[in-house]
């Protein structure tokens, strides 16, 4: 593997480490706004945050706080973008990159 390709490679790990802890992070605090009755984090937002890499941490957030479980677009949507990123993480290490 290159030297540049080494590089972007962390820096792509970087970016999905931090998209999945953000994820996270947001369902905790949409999970505890929602039991205080505040204002609230957009459903879209919470996909959007997974859309963009963080598949993982919302999984895991949406299990770990059991916030979301009854929408089918959390439910099945986010093991679904979590399956698709990990098919795409598998590809690029299939072919060399």
């Amino acid at each position: 593997m290159a030297v540049w390709m080494t590089a972007y490679v962390g820096w792509l790990l970087a970016y999905v480490g931090a998209l999945n802890i953000l994820a996270f992070i947001l369902f905790a605090v949409d999970k505890k706004k929602a039991r205080t009755g505040k204002w609230r984090i957009s459903e879209a937002m919470l996909l959007v945050s997974a859309l963009a890499g963080g598949a993982l941490g919302a999984v895991l957030g949406m299990k770990t706080f059991r916030h979301k479980t009854k929408h089918p677009k959390f439910y099945f949507g986010l093991p679904l973008i979590l399956l698709l990123q990990m098919t795409f993480v598998f590809y690029l290490l299939m072919v060399g990159v």
